[in-house]
This record gives C-alpha cells, structure tokens and sequence, in this order.
C-alpha cells in the first residue's frame, strides 16, 4: 500500500488567498452597505415628497368644484345595484357598470379637476395622481378623477386592503407612504392626503404615486461601476501585499525554516548564528531566539554531557551502596533453616535505591535471639549510612549482653553525639529466649506489633513507648515483657507498611494489615509477609511508593 502525502499550500499561497478572500469580503461588505445607505436615503426621500405631494394636491384643488365632482361620482356609484371593480376589468359586467359613469367624463367640474391633475403631475414629474372615496360600507375605494398614463374610469373601485381598515375610524388619519415593486409599474412609492371640504369634513383622499424606476437604475449602475472600481483598486492593493509580504514574511521565514531542517540534520555546529534577518519585527526577534536557542543548546549538550558522566558514576556507585545494604541485612534462609524452636522470616523494600528502614535477627548465644526492626529518619543515602550506624551500634551492644533498654540506652548515647542532622531512629528490639518462649521488648517510639495466639486471630500488641533514639542523650527505655506459645506468631513492622498510600491518598492502615494477616495466618513467615506485601501492592495500585516497606515475622514452635 502507497503512502500517501497531504499536499501542502505553501505559506505564500496561503497569504495570497487570505489577502484576496480578505480584499473580495471588504469589497462585498462596502457594496452591501452602500447599496443599504444609498436605497434607504433615496426610499425616504421619496416618501418625504410624496407625502408633501399629496398635500398639495388636497390643498390645491377647488374644494367647491371637487366637492361637487365627488358628489357626482358617489351618487351614480350609490345608484348602481351591480358593482363591478378593475378585479373583473374586460368583461360585459364591468363595461356596463363603466357606462353609468359616462355623462361625468363631459362634466365641467371632472373637466377642471382633471385639468389640474395633470398640470400638477405634469410639474412635479409624478408617475399618477388620483382622488378617492372611501365607502365604509363595501370597503372600497372609489375613483373620483385619475391622471396617469392609464387612467382609472371616475367609478372605478379596488377593494379598501385590511391593513388600512384603520382609516374608516380615524379619516384624518391618510395613508402612510409605501413602496411597491411589480412587474407592471416597477418601483413605485405612494401615499395618500385627506381632502377637506368647507367644514373641515374629510371628503376624499389625494393619492400620488412616484416611480422610482429611473433613480433605481441608476443606483444599480452606481454600484455596479462602484464594485468593479473597488476589484481593480483591491487587485492592485492585493498585488502590492502579496509582494511586500514575500519580502518582509514569507522570503525570512523560509530562510529561517531551511537553517532550521539543516540543524535538525546535524550539518554544521553553527547555522543559526549565520543567518541574517533584519525586517524589524517579531520575524528578526524569532531570528534572534534561534540563535541564542542554538547557543542554549550548544552549552546545555556540553553540561549534560558532564552531567551524564557524573549521574552515571553516582549510579554506580549508588548500586554499590544499594548492594551493600542488601548484604548488610540478615539473609533469613538458609541461615535459620535448620532451627527447631521458631520460623522467622524478614523483608525490606526501600523506596529509594537506599533505604533508612533495617531488621536484624542474630542469635546472642544458645538460648537468646535478637530480633530488631527500625527505621531511620529521612530518606535515601543520608538515612542508609545512619542506619548502618544504627544497626552496628544495636547488634554489636546485644552480643556483649545486656537487657533491651541497656542495649537501646548505649545505642541512643553513641548516636546523639556529632548528629548535627538530627536524625533519630524508632526501635523496636527484643531479646525472646527460644528455649521458653519468653522475651523481653523495648519499643522506642516504633509501630505497634502484630501477635496471635495458636489458632486464633491476629490482633495489635499495645503498651506504651519510649521515645526514639537519638533524639535525646540519657533517655531511658521502657521494657515490655510477653511469652509466646506453641504455634504463636509475632509481626513487626514499620510505618511503611500502614501509611503506603493509594491514588486517592487514603492510608492502608492497621485493619487493613490485621485482615492481610489473618488472610493465611497458618503460612509460614516466607508467605505471610509475601501475602501482606501483595495486599498492600494491590491497595496501592499505580500510586508511588513513598516510604520503605519493612517487615519481620516469628512463629514460635
């Protein structure tokens, strides 16, 4: 199967575009809004004059003579039974209906009227100009007289629109201007004046309709000529910015993206520093980065280099430190393998390549054995070498003899000088005579114990502590006596074990160790602190390992 590559649009394209798209959108949005300004002025004004003009024309007129032609038109209209509208002009009904009307063409009051229709269309350049009744009975409107290039016949009517029912209830009212754009007559604005009689009667309506076809055009050619202007004048602008843009952008940023593919293929030490780029804007700034980048980098390489060479050395020596360690702790088998009197068994991970937690178990003679688990203050190497201190100190003072809290009171004198670091140490040691089973323990400020009788259940060992070692010179260790049985089992451990945490920061705490414990209390102490370490896996889950995890089991036989 061939890959296939997505073609790009080089930089330059995608300006020249942006700027054409952005050029042809300014263009379009000054015709919409000149072509929105210009019809709406042009609108207004033409609703201004024919509104001016229909007043006129109601004002103008002979109110005598008109009163009378209205008089004349209506009282034929009343008379006629069959109503025929210009909806059914062309037929037998309306052309009866028409010659009712026809002794008023010859009148002389429709003679004069019509006479100054058209003078006064003919002045003000009017598309038509027409008076009509209102009959609020049928809700039409009559024609009274009509100049316009096809007039309507005096008794002609159109059917009053709903919309101007208003007027039937307010005559003075009028009608509003309005314009209309049809097939027949093209743009048209119109509006309508009451005229008054002697009495202030309203009696008829002045109507003036003007075209607006002609100034329509030549607005429509206006902005033609306007938009074909703006493309030449938004080419030539266009033109001009795609080249000042391949100068000033596209021409340094290819510069800077060749020296940018020749670094990254490793062909010279210095690319950068030979580039020069002086536009005077973020594109010399971007110049200037690069170079200082390159530098960065050239310097970052040569430290990381020596860092290297030291973090691997600091490793090799740490693995040695970790190694030492390991040694330094009792392999618990095979060397109590062959022991009769108890199964003993003691693990510890750090949570670091080094740790501060230890465990002991040593045989002070025949009949005793110490058993010490600790943990030191601190993490990581400073903590180890306190431990290996504090582990010497304890085991070597146990074997010259001596009771837990004698031990621990040498210990804690030893540790206290010169410990400019403040660490301390929490102890919890005993010496369990395995002939009897008895044992005497000192706790300096360490985790409780874990115990269980044969065939029960395991349950926390509580007394009181002492404080922790080192922590004060001349302290005195509080001494716990207990006696295991037949088939008895004593847990230590220390605080890694109950405060390893989850994702969510919630604690493994004490019954979570109980129930650990009492998972497979029968086991031996190989696979009873492998069951606890796995509870305490599976509790903790992704989350770090935060403390070192120290464990330590006896079962008495």
């Amino acid at each position: 199967m061939k890959n296939s590559k997505t073609k790009k649009l080089s930089l330059s394209t995608k300006m020249s575009l942006q700027i054409t798209m952005a050029i042809l959108l300014l263009c379009l949005l000054l015709e919409l809004i000149t072509s929105s300004l210009v019809n709406s002025q042009i609108d207004a004004e033409y609703k201004s004059r024919a509104v001016s003009l229909a007043k006129t024309v109601g004002v103008t007129l002979d109110k005598d003579t008109t009163k009378a032609l209205i008089d004349e038109v209506m009282s034929i209209y009343g008379s006629v039974d069959n109503k025929v509208g210009t909806e059914d002009m062309g037929t037998d009904a309306y052309d009866q209906y028409i010659s009712n009307f026809a002794s008023v063409s010859t009148s002389s009051s429709f003679v004069q009227i019509q006479n100054q229709l058209d003078n006064i269309r003919s002045v003000n350049f009017a598309k038509s100009i027409y008076i009509i009744c209102i009959d609020p009975v049928l809700k039409n409107t009559v024609y009274i007289a009509d100049s316009s290039d096809e007039p309507c016949s005096p008794g002609d009517f159109d059917t009053l629109l709903e919309i101007n029912y208003s007027i039937l209830d307010n005559p003075d009212a009028g009608f509003d201007p309005y314009t209309t754009n049809t097939t027949e007559y093209g743009w048209l604005v119109s509006a309508g004046s009451p005229i008054y009689d002697e009495a202030g009667n309203v009696i008829a309506y002045s109507f003036v309709d003007l075209s607006m076809v002609d100034i329509k055009r030549a607005i429509a050619n206006f902005l033609i000529i306007l938009f074909v202007v703006s493309l030449i004048a938004a080419a030539i602008i266009c033109a001009l910015q795609i080249i000042m843009s391949q100068k000033t952008i596209v021409s340094p940023i290819n510069i800077l993206s060749k020296a940018a593919i020749a670094y990254g293929n490793h062909e010279e030490e210095e690319i950068f520093s030979k580039v020069n780029i002086h536009t005077g804007d973020e594109i010399e700034n971007l110049s200037d980065a690069m170079k200082r980048m390159e530098q960065d980098i050239k310097d970052y390489i040569a430290n990381l280099t020596a860092v290297t060479a030291e973090r691997e050395r600091m490793g090799a020596e740490l693995n040695v430190a970790t190694k030492i360690q390991a040694d330094m702790l009792p392999k618990i088998f095979p060397k109590f393998s062959d022991k009769k009197e108890y199964d003993v068994f003691a693990s510890m991970n750090p949570a670091k390549e080094v740790g501060g937690d230890f465990y002991d178990v040593f045989e002070i003679d025949d009949s005793h054995l110490g058993l010490v688990v600790a943990d030191v203050s601190g993490k990581g190497v400073p903590a180890a070498l306190f431990m290996v201190i504090a582990k010497t100190l304890i085991k070597n003072r146990a074997l010259l003899g001596g009771s837990p809290s004698e031990v621990l009171e040498y210990a804690n004198n030893q540790l206290c000088e010169g410990n400019e670091a403040g660490y301390f140490v929490t102890v919890w040691f005993a010496i369990l005579n395995i002939k009897t089973g008895k044992g005497v323990a000192a706790n300096a400020g360490h985790e409780h114990p874990a115990i269980r009788r044969a065939g029960g259940e395991f349950e926390l060992s509580i007394y009181k502590h002492s404080m922790a070692v080192a922590t004060l010179e001349g302290l005195k260790f509080k001494e716990h006596e207990f006696e295991l049985g037949h088939g008895d089992v004593l847990f230590c451990y220390t605080d890694g074990v109950t405060e390893a945490t989850d994702a969510n920061n919630e604690l493994f705490g004490n019954d979570r160790l109980i129930e650990a414990l009492n998972n497979a209390p029968d086991e031996n102490m190989g696979s009873l602190c492998e069951g606890v370490k796995k509870s305490i896996d599976d509790f903790v889950g992704e989350a770090p390992q935060f403390d070192d995890i120290t464990m330590l089991g006896i079962r008495f036989y």
